[in-house]
């Protein structure tokens, strides 16, 4: 089995991102992997904003403690978070880059026509660039099993973490 070392999860704290940190957790368990949940904040809005957020010395801890409702179902494994500014897209393909991940799970709110010309898509953006095999998960979907599977594909058939 090839060896997965470690999967980012991108998370905007909606069901999509609960639904996707399930199956990188999944994936985590049956391939020995650490999941890194990463969260991407935005920069501040107007100096009031940035003002407000200096003067709190437990910005990123706070948001931190929220990433940590994500609890895998295995309680052995290992799970780091992350809090970073910027914007989501770019920030979680570098991210990515940086942790030499293996694979990328984000959660995809499905939206399309004029919502979608208007707020974008973080996932389609992500997929673009990713240096790495990503997997979408839409909000909804059922979870993983939670006992281990003899072998995991992806929709092409080859074993998870292989590839060119």
């Amino acid at each position: 089995m090839p060896e997965l070392p470690t999967i980012v999860c991108a998370s905007d704290l909606s069901e999509a991102s609960q639904t996707a940190f399930r199956f990188a957790a999944a994936l985590a368990r049956d391939y020995g992997a650490k999941v890194v949940v990463l969260y991407v904040y935005p920069p501040p809005f107007n100096e009031a904003e940035a003002v407000d957020r200096a003067r709190d010395p437990h910005f990123e801890a706070s948001l931190i403690e929220t990433l940590r409702s994500h609890t895998p179902a295995h309680p052995g494994t290992v799970v780091e978070f992350r809090v970073v500014p910027g914007t989501p897209a770019a920030e979680i393909v570098r991210v990515a880059r940086e942790s030499q991940c293996n694979m990328l799970v984000i959660g995809t709110h499905g939206r399309s026509g004029l919502r979608r010309a208007l707020l974008g898509s973080v996932a389609e953006e992500v997929l673009r660039n990713a240096p790495c095999p990503v997997l979408t998960v839409r909000a909804g979907i059922p979870p993983p099993p939670t006992t281990s599977t003899s072998a995991a594909t992806t929709n092409n058939g080859n074993e998870l973490g292989g590839g060119d």
